[in-house]
């Protein structure tokens, strides 16, 4: 279902082009036609006094939808999810001050997860800045360790560039966010609408293609593994989606496994018997085990993050470790690797295939029969069983079941964080990028209901759901109140333990099962809040109901919330312990904690 316009007076005819006629155009107008010029067609915001210049002209235009969310942190949210979804940058609109401040948790998250955000924000005059005026903070400040880069607009000539070379910061090398900080004044002020001709940095130059000789090291390298892998990141993603093409055709031309990160899923097909699953702290045994044993490693797109690699000296301690990535600072930042490429994943891999076809380097190449069983004998572990129950809905079996009902559907997924969004990363599968909306470096409780938002605005007739925990949902619940205004078909699936599951697990298994504060007391009824916005709620506890429930929320047309109650007290495994190496993992059964209650014992 398309969304419909927001539930107030009709936006007046005319847009930013109309204006493009007259010789002068205030600062809030050149915003909307460079965003135009720009291809923008969404903003997410809020308003405030501070941006109300920006917010009248959008008012008078009809080339660029806005969103109004309830909340400036569900604001960048959503924006991450458009970004992520499409490929664009993503754009926010809020008021100096609180409004600010409250983008700052999710211009984090697009920084540490990579994600193009353009974010602006209202600022009070010129002359009072500095003077503790009504709503100001000092935005630029705040932000600069949370973005990739910050303006201060001072001069209202200067808004069309300033515009523009965000956009190309946001965009270009490694993705992330840019605040642009807009004083109330420079909004009102007129000067001419005139461009520099210059649409990038004067001094960031991101490097794209590879040193070519350090590229065919590497080709020579994984040609001489008898146990490579290929360790697949979000940079797959971020570079397109020929990225993804190009890691498909490499790793099926060698013959080679893959595993992802976190936010690498669907960078490689799920489905295809190469996958070897997620790697990390709840990665799979064999992705695991095959990162630790392999003699040669194709780091592409990843940067080597603590949960994934465990202890650092532990981590694949025989291998030959080659790097590639777009970010020269990612390089050696947290493991040393013997052959590091700064380039952008899609050229990187379009040169190693071109590399390998013209040496040959398929007919050098050692038999992986030998690699291949050994990973096949780490996979009739069967790292992610778990003992079903005809009594309580288990959380691992919510989401095989999801799984089969949204089977050829191309679903967007988007989760919380938490032991929900373990699952879902272990029990979901992606075969394509670009499907799979997660918050991996901030953990962000509270990210995926607006990412969910933010996704169905950008594709309308897509099934968008948001797997959810029910401490995690009730960060932005509020955010049921833009689902309703904006008629979207967002399906909600929360998980609902009644726990904050994850940090009840940690409790269990490092504090001696002292559950301090990590029962979720007083949740509300779930399904009446659903219905209270207008939105259809369900429940469901009986593991006989669960495929019809899941199926009548996939079919319903508009907004669904379903409560799906599951058991209480379950942990997410393969587990790697704090302090472990990465292939020390835990599997159910491995440690019994006696929890401080009158609770059954706990299995962690």
């Amino acid at each position: 279902m398309a969304p419909t316009k927001t539930k107030q007076a009709p936006a007046a005819a005319g847009t930013p082009s109309d204006e493009a006629a007259a010789a002068e155009m205030s600062g809030a107008q050149m915003i909307l036609r460079a965003l135009v010029e720009l291809g923008v067609d969404t903003i997410f915001g809020y308003p405030g006094g501070a941006v109300l210049p920006i917010y009248d002209e959008i008012f008078k235009q009809d080339k660029i939808k806005h969103i109004l969310v309830r909340h400036e942190q569900a604001a960048v949210h959503a924006a991450e999810g458009y970004a992520r979804t499409t490929g664009k940058p993503g754009v926010v609109l809020v008021t100096s001050g609180p409004g600010a401040t409250n983008a700052v948790t999710g211009l984090t998250d697009a920084m540490l997860d990579s994600i193009p955000i353009i974010c602006i924000t209202g600022q009070v005059a010129r002359h009072l800045i500095g003077n503790d005026a009504f709503q100001e903070a000092d935005t630029v400040g705040i932000t600069r360790p949370c973005t990739k880069h910050n303006y201060l607009v001072k001069e209202t000539s200067l808004v069309p560039d300033v515009i523009y070379e965000a956009f190309y910061v946001a965009t270009n090398g490694r993705p992330g966010p840019v605040v642009i900080d807009m004083p109330k004044d420079v909004q009102i002020e007129k000067a001419p609408y005139e461009r520099s001709g210059h649409r990038e940095h004067r001094t960031y130059r991101p490097q794209v293609d590879g040193d070519e000789a350090a590229l065919r090291k590497a080709a020579h390298a994984l040609a001489s593994g008898a146990r490579p892998i290929i360790y697949s990141g979000g940079g797959i993603i971020n570079a397109g989606p020929e990225a993804s093409e190009l890691l498909t055709e490499f790793a099926k031309m060698t013959g080679m496994p893959v595993t992802s990160t976190l936010m690498g899923l669907g960078a490689f097909p799920a489905s295809d018997h190469q996958f070897l699953g997620m790697l990390g702290m709840h990665g799979t045994w064999e992705a695991n085990h095959a990162m630790h044993d392999c003699d040669v490693m194709l780091a592409i797109g990843a940067r080597f993050d603590d949960r994934v690699t465990g202890q650092i000296d532990g981590f694949s301690p025989g291998s030959t470790k080659i790097q590639v990535d777009i970010d020269l600072s990612s390089i050696n930042k947290n493991v040393a690797v013997d052959i590091p490429v700064i380039a952008d994943a899609a050229s990187a891999l379009r040169r190693l295939i071109a590399i390998w076809k013209e040496e040959k380097l398929g007919e050098k190449q050692p038999p992986l029969v030998a690699w291949w069983d050994q990973i096949e004998r780490w996979r009739m572990k069967n790292c992610l069983a778990y003992a079903d129950s005809d009594e309580m809905i288990m959380p691992q079996k919510a989401l095989e079941r999801l799984q089969h009902h949204i089977e050829g559907k191309e679903a967007i997924i988007a989760t919380e964080v938490g032991q929900h969004q373990m699952w879902a990363a272990q029990f979901l599968k992606f075969d394509k990028p670009n499907h799979w909306l997660t918050s991996g470096g901030l953990g962000t409780m509270g990210y995926g209901l607006p990412a969910t938002i933010g996704a169905q605005i950008a594709y309308p007739d897509r099934l968008c759901i948001d797997v959810s925990g029910d401490a995690s949902f009730q960060m932005n619940l509020q955010e049921l109140g833009t689902i309703s205004q904006y008629e979207l078909p967002v399906k909600i699936f929360i998980m609902n333990n009644e726990y904050m599951g994850m940090v009840r697990q940690w409790q269990d298994l490092s504090y001696d099962g002292r559950r301090s504060h990590s029962y979720s007391d007083s949740l509300p009824d779930f399904q009446k809040l659903a219905e209270a916005y207008g939105i259809k709620g369900m429940s469901v506890e009986d593991p006989a109901k669960l495929d019809d429930a899941i199926k009548e929320m996939i079919e319903h047309d508009g907004p669904v919330l379903l409560d799906c109650r599951v058991a209480k007290i379950e942990n997410c495994f393969p587990m790697v312990p704090a302090g472990a190496a990465h292939n020390e993992m835990l599997l159910a059964g491995d440690v019994i904690a006696k929890p401080k209650d009158d609770e059954a014992l706990a299995v962690v």
